[in-house]
């Protein structure tokens, strides 16, 4: 599962070259949660470029706004919430860490996981269009996989991340079923790192530029220099 994510520093994504739709560039972001507009990158017969979804994939055919944050790997052409946006509206979500909980006892601990470089990276996802008394509304979901290692000790789901070979890949619609499944997997645990963090990521509301850092300190506070 993700249900928690970054993007502390969008600059790092080079976004002038895929802004044909002339957006302005995003602000940080360090508690991305359900059901807020995110980044995402999809393919247009022009070229790939940057838009604005909701998180939280509503089908097409849906009676109501109920989305669905999460699309499971394995069950992504088989489900009909996900079937025909699997094959067929495939996107990007860039992220520059994501935090999960680990349960211990009644309390759960947030973590943060992050590249060991701390660079961005792109989440696997989809996405659909519903309307709203005729307004459309284009929502997404991030693909989720088995825990790699250092996830496993928190949570047994991990986000589907990709490289940018991989990333290409699964936007071309020309790529079959199967080599899109192979790129589901979970990624390589030795390129990562984690640690705790404060409780304070637990309400979406909390958006302070500290969030991500070790659980020893103080969110919102500023560390002495002296």
């Amino acid at each position: 599962m993700c249900g928690r994510f970054t993007l502390r520093r969008p600059e790092k994504l080079k976004l002038e070259r895929f802004n044909r739709l002339r957006l302005p560039l995003p602000d940080p972001r360090f508690n991305i949660a359900p059901s807020q507009n995110i980044l995402v990158f999809v393919k247009r017969t022009s070229g790939a470029e940057y838009s604005s979804f909701r998180w939280g994939l509503i089908p097409s055919w849906s009676k109501e706004p109920k989305g669905f944050i999460n699309a499971r790997c394995e069950t992504l052409d088989e489900k009909a919430s996900f079937g025909e946006s699997f094959q067929k509206r495939r996107c990007l979500i860039p992220a520059d860490g994501f935090y999960e909980w680990k349960r211990t006892g009644r309390s759960k601990q947030p973590y943060y996981f992050q590249m060991q470089d701390e660079s961005p990276f792109m989440f696997a996802g989809i996405w659909d269009e519903w309307l709203d008394d005729k307004v459309p509304i284009a929502s997404c979901a991030i693909v989720t996989t088995t825990a790699n290692e250092l996830l496993a000790a928190v949570h047994d789901r991990m986000p589907v991340i990709l490289n940018r070979e991989s990333s290409r890949i699964w936007l071309d619609q020309n790529t079959p079923a199967e080599e899109l499944k192979k790129l589901l997997v979970p990624f390589p645990a030795s390129q990562m790192k984690s640690h705790p963090v404060s409780n304070a990521v637990n309400s979406p509301d909390n958006e302070d530029q500290h969030l991500p850092d070790h659980v020893e300190r103080e969110v919102g506070v500023t560390p002495s220099l002296f």
